[in-house]
């Protein structure tokens, strides 16, 4: 099953953890996951506005707009238009997923990241952004460039280019399928370029729903007081 989890969720609530849209970390993602909530919802819960309670940006600055931490920003549906009758409300039960292990890899070895990569899956680290932003294609070569953080991005895999012999990390970006070679690229490996090989964090699944409650459309019957989520996932 594919899963896709809300950053919107953990953008409304672990900002003195995570971070927010101005700058966070995968580490304080992850921390805030395992040791602060315990969970995070599925995707459908609360889908991704890019907005957290200090940004003015577009949609995140109007009066009406709520980013705070609450019942109904971590979970919510919305029935029918409101002059039709309609609401939106909390869901206290939802799809979610847990964390059982998390760490920072730093400094790091090229070779230790493969490893990780292969036996566990994608890892996140940090990486300067700047050179990347036109990108369009290829392995990227950029030994000179700054090594500071800008980004986080995803390290899911790696290869070697058959012509010229060079290793290189295959990254998922953030930035959508539009951009890059369908959302990826490709950069050299093991020489630490733009930072990609200075600062990485993983983590590991414990559990995640593949059973819901099934909760009605407008979430009047899945109102009430909070269930542990552990109660509603099903055993690994």
């Amino acid at each position: 099953m594919d899963i896709n989890l809300s950053i919107q969720q953990i953008l409304n609530c672990a900002g003195e953890v995570a971070g927010s849209c101005h700058g966070g970390s995968a580490s304080g993602t992850y921390e805030f996951i395992k040791d602060h909530q315990g969970f995070v919802p599925f995707l459908t819960c609360m889908p991704y506005q890019a907005c957290s309670h200090e940004s003015d940006e577009g949609i995140c600055g109007l009066e009406e707009m709520d980013w705070s931490c609450s019942a109904i920003n971590t979970c919510r549906t919305c029935s029918t238009f409101e002059k039709n009758g309609g609401f939106c409300s909390e869901i206290n039960h939802f799809p979610n997923a847990t964390i059982g292990e998390y760490a920072t890899m730093t400094p790091l070895d090229s070779d230790e990241m493969l490893a990780e990569i292969y036996t566990r899956g994608p890892i996140a680290c940090s990486i300067n952004a700047g050179p990347t932003h036109n990108y369009t294609g290829g392995i990227m070569d950029f030994p000179d460039e700054d090594k500071g953080c800008t980004h986080v991005v995803s390290i899911t895999g790696f290869g070697t280019d058959e012509e010229t012999g060079k290793d290189f990390w295959i990254i998922r970006n953030s930035w959508g399928e539009y951009w890059g070679e369908m959302g990826n690229f490709r950069i050299v490996r093991g020489e630490n370029q733009l930072g990609i090989e200075s600062n990485c964090a993983w983590a590991t699944p414990a559990s995640w729903t593949e059973t819901n409650f099934g909760c009605f459309e407008d979430g009047s019957n899945c109102v009430g007081e909070y269930t542990d989520p552990s109660l509603l996932l099903p055993v690994a």
